[in-house]
């Protein structure tokens, strides 16, 4: 696409947002030069929604509950610590946290599986910090799945459930445009040493990422620049990009909005904002999404990837 059309475009976008004409793009008929590129992001889109509204997706995060030293209660009955659908006994057991380690107990006659076996009870299992959805170290109730989360340096216990509200409400994601004008090539100019960066997620705690450099790129005739972080091992590495631009909060979600891109190959790596996408937190009150750093808040807007989702009432199990 020219900039000449790109200007036209974006005029249009503003225009009709002003009027409060709040119209849905529709990706399968947008207009692209690349038949195989446009299949590509579809698709992409089509598994992005289905892994969203998995029985272990984020759409299933029900409930994240900070821990205190010592016992803390879990079960249906609201003076638990850890307060839990009514699925569950009103008192079903306890999670003990013990010098920076989370153990857990059943109370009699519960049932529940750790790592896919029967748990008994008395039989103390400890939890350690899992993945951000629960693939280990799990305590299963039936439809519920209990795991240790960190925010920061908190410990807490995140729940997910695969019959909740918010699951069951989901209905589809919506994305600006295809328009290949913004999958760009960047510079990657790298740091003298990879620096170690403090991001407050929202939530308030500091989450601690490596930074290893910057990338340089041009968007609608201008120069712009991000900070990615480095994440994953070997050949799973590759850069996440946390970013914010000025749709943040009118077409698009205002915290903020992640991108990934490859390791740079000879000083350059190409970061498609086609492939932006809405944290987990906006759809769910119960997840800690870090924020963008200052130098990636963007001076321009970024008229693609996903747009702003505006998730249905769910009921607050976020203890503090």
């Amino acid at each position: 696409m020219c900039a000449r059309r790109q200007i036209v475009s974006t005029a249009l976008m503003v225009v009709l947002v002003l009027i409060g004409e709040w119209s849905i793009a529709d990706p399968e008929t947008s207009p692209t030069g690349n038949a195989a590129y446009l299949a590509e992001i579809k698709q992409w889109r089509k598994d992005r929604e289905s892994a969203l509204a998995a029985k272990n997706g984020w759409l299933t995060v029900a409930g994240l509950f900070f821990l205190k030293p010592g016992r803390n209660t879990f079960g249906s009955l609201s003076s638990n610590d850890v307060v839990l659908p009514p699925s569950v006994p009103a008192r079903a057991g306890w999670f003990d946290v013990r010098q920076g380690r989370v153990f857990g107990q059943l109370e009699p006659g519960v049932r529940a599986t750790f790592n896919e076996k029967p748990v008994q009870s008395g039989v103390e299992v400890e939890l350690k910090d899992a993945d951000d959805l629960g693939g280990k170290d799990a305590l299963v109730l039936g439809p519920l799945k209990l795991f240790v989360h960190m925010s920061g340096e908190r410990l807490a216990i995140r729940l997910l459930n695969e019959e909740s509200a918010l699951r069951k409400g989901f209905t589809n994601l919506n994305w600006f445009p295809i328009d290949e004008a913004y999958r760009v090539v960047a510079h990657f100019v790298p740091f003298e040493s990879p620096k170690s960066v403090e991001v407050p997620n929202i939530i308030g705690d500091v989450e601690r990422y490596t930074s290893p450099g910057t990338l340089i790129f041009t968007v609608q005739d201008r120069e712009y620049r991000l900070e990615p972080f480095q994440v994953g091992k070997a050949e799973a590495a590759r850069f996440f990009i946390v970013f914010k631009d000025l749709t943040s909060g009118k077409e698009t979600y205002g915290a903020a909005r992640f991108v990934y891109a490859k390791l740079p190959q000879a000083g350059t790596t190409v970061i498609d904002f086609n492939r932006a996408y809405n944290p987990p937190c906006a759809y769910n009150s119960f997840t800690t999404c870090p924020l963008p750093l200052p130098p990636n808040r963007l001076n321009v807007r970024i008229l693609a990837g996903e747009r702003r989702y505006l998730p249905h009432a769910q009921p607050d199990r976020r203890s503090k």
